[in-house]
């Protein structure tokens, strides 16, 4: 038993340190934010098929007057799309007028605008290398 104890034990050392393998952060920088009330909600698509229906990732953010950066850890690299909002009354979901319209600030990663909605996913596309990437945008 303690030869089996000890081959397991040396198998965990030699995988290095926990987490995924080739796991990288994705560090969103919001600018032009023109309220420090509620948070900052972010979703985060591998796929033009996910794109705005299922995210890989999420996260939410209090906002801040200084600065408002939103951390998505241990990514693995690829292709990776992101919406990003300013929930202003901290009720979980992007708010709309009557027709459809956001009410609330939002933007996508590149900066990507859509037309009658939001773009698709080749225009908001980046690539998150391994060794992680910090992306900036700005609300509109």
């Amino acid at each position: 038993m303690t030869l089996i104890r000890s081959l397991f034990a040396a198998a965990l050392l030699a995988a290095g340190p926990a987490g995924p393998a080739g796991a990288a952060d994705l560090t969103i920088l919001v600018d032009d934010l023109k309220q420090a009330d509620g948070n900052i909600e972010v979703s985060l698509f591998n796929s033009a098929g996910t794109f705005m229906r299922s995210a890989v990732a999420t996260r939410s953010a209090p906002t801040s007057a200084a600065a408002n950066t939103v951390v998505l850890k241990d990514l693995q690299p690829g292709e990776y799309a992101f919406a990003v909002f300013h929930d202003v009354n901290s009720n979980g979901k992007l708010d709309k007028n009557l027709l459809g319209i956001p009410t609330e600030d939002y933007a996508f990663s590149n900066n990507a605008l859509g037309k009658m909605g939001p773009p698709s996913f080749e225009q908001a596309r980046f690539t998150l290398p391994a060794a992680g990437a910090t992306l900036r945008v700005s609300f509109r």
